[in-house]
């Protein structure tokens, strides 16, 4: 059985995105593109609705580029558990208001379950500090967080 991942939109747009001038984005970039061809098939993929409406901000042929990328990855709804864990991570301060939707990423892949959620999001999600304190309300809620990780971190062997 193939562990899931949730493939979060900063994900989708690295791996999508014309190449950086900026060293360490255009290395992330590469890396990225070295997961999506290399060992994406290792895993079921996942998304949300949350993917597909950030994904179709800005540019209008970046967003084409986007959509297409994951057009034919399953898309996870945005359940009422969902919508209270991620109301929780913000009034317990864990995350900050500004966040929301990144709480509602974290805690849509907590509650189907998924094994590892995808980002580049280091500020507040692929964050050891951060995952810590969602794990213990994630735990008091009857769920178990997801490994929140870089593509750098599931590369594999």
């Amino acid at each position: 059985m193939k562990s899931k991942v949730y493939l979060e939109t900063s994900f989708i747009s690295y791996l999508v995105s014309r190449p950086s001038k900026n060293l360490i984005v255009a290395a992330q970039q590469q890396v990225t593109n070295d997961w999506w061809y290399n060992r994406r098939s290792r895993f079921d993929l996942y998304l949300s609705h949350l993917v597909i409406r950030e994904s179709s901000e800005g540019d209008e042929k970046e967003v084409k580029k986007r959509l297409d990328t994951v057009k034919d990855i399953p898309l996870l709804e945005l359940r009422v558990e969902a919508q209270n864990l991620g109301r929780m991570f913000l009034s317990n301060k864990v995350l900050p208001k500004k966040a929301a939707d990144d709480a509602l990423h974290i805690s849509v892949a907590t509650i189907y379950g998924i094994d590892y959620l995808l980002t580049w999001n280091c500020k507040h999600m692929a964050n050891a500090e951060i995952q810590k304190r969602l794990a213990k309300i994630c735990l008091e809620q009857g769920y178990e967080l997801p490994t929140i990780c870089t593509p750098y971190e599931l590369m594999g062997e």
